[in-house]
């Protein structure tokens, strides 16, 4: 049953967000292994659009949060405030507090708001005036940024972009799916009609069925060796940490789930290496090249293939 709605879901957001069923399923594969995905591209591509289909096709909370330099840690908290009636202070919830959460431009905020959103995303709760609220469940980030701008914006540091469970290009479609899409957009809102497929709770259970997928010990071995080729190589400063495999492994697990499978095989992990350890990574920069995402995928994608696969 919970593969069942996966599968509705997925067919559900392909109605809306055409031609990109890989970016689709990435996302989806962040959502069922319990983290949260940055999407990095040009703007104008549909990230936005792709986290509001989500969110609309899950019957769950969803709000949007968008950053700028004026965002207060409280804005998006929330506070503690002074009720006359009852002389207590009461809490009222900022908007991290939904099921999905678009933090649109998230490098256009200052850092102290970018770390309150992160520390959110790694507990999974929120302590405001020594009181600690916890966030629903499921709960998951879907983060924009526009890697070709930079006036005005507060790059998000490697140590908390490795709170992202995995860091996705949407790019360009194809010339035909493009035309799909004008033609799909002259005639309504492409979100109009579209109705909830799926319930938080249905998430919550396929979620606790990926981390029942099995990963045999060899899988395991197979996955450290290519997290030490990283801290390894001498084209590297900074390897994958021990997050960075965990997160690997979770990522795994989803990815089986989607395929239908109750075990993780090599080609999940080796197909998500790139989205899920890519940002992680920090480029010796004595190197060639000036250490932007696409040459750590380069450089990661060279490593990987050097690991022995396990048969």
């Amino acid at each position: 049953m919970a593969r069942k709605n996966v599968e509705r879901l997925e067919r559900a957001i392909g109605t809306v967000f055409l031609g990109k069923p890989g970016v689709v399923r990435l996302v989806l594969t962040g959502l069922l292994a319990d983290g949260h995905v940055l999407l990095e591209d040009v703007p104008g591509v549909g990230k936005t659009l792709l986290a509001r289909t989500l969110a609309r096709c899950i019957r769950a909370k969803f709000n949007r949060v968008q950053f700028t330099p004026d965002l207060l840690p409280s804005d998006l908290l929330g506070t503690s405030i002074y009720n006359q009636k009852t002389s207590e202070f009461e809490f009222r919830k900022g908007p991290i507090f939904a099921h999905i959460v678009l933090a649109d431009e998230i490098n256009r905020t200052t850092p102290r708001s970018q770390s309150a959103l992160l520390e959110a995303m790694n507990a999974a709760s929120v302590s405001v005036d020594g009181t600690t609220h916890l966030l629903p469940a499921p709960f998951m980030v879907l983060a924009t940024q526009n890697p070709f701008e930079f006036e005005g914006t507060y790059p998000v540091p490697e140590s908390q972009l490795d709170r992202f469970l995995m860091r996705i290009d949407v790019g360009y479609p194809e010339r035909d799916d493009e035309k799909r899409v004008l033609e799909l957009q002259s005639k309504r809102d492409p979100l109009e009609g579209l109705e909830a497929v799926v319930t938080a709770e249905n998430i919550v259970e396929a979620q606790d069925k990926v981390r029942a997928v099995r990963v045999d010990d060899v899988l395991r071995d197979y996955l450290l060796a290519i997290v030490a080729a990283t801290r390894e190589s001498r084209r590297l400063r900074l390897g994958v940490s021990t997050r960075g495999a965990t997160a690997l492994q979770r990522a795994a697990q989803a990815h089986a789930f989607l395929e239908d499978r109750a075990y993780v095989i090599p080609d999940d992990i080796k197909r998500l290496a790139l989205p899920v350890l890519a940002h992680r990574i920090i480029l010796d920069s004595a190197l060639p090249g000036d250490g932007t995402q696409r040459d750590r995928e380069r450089l990661l994608r060279d490593i990987v293939e050097s690991v022995s696969v396990p048969l």
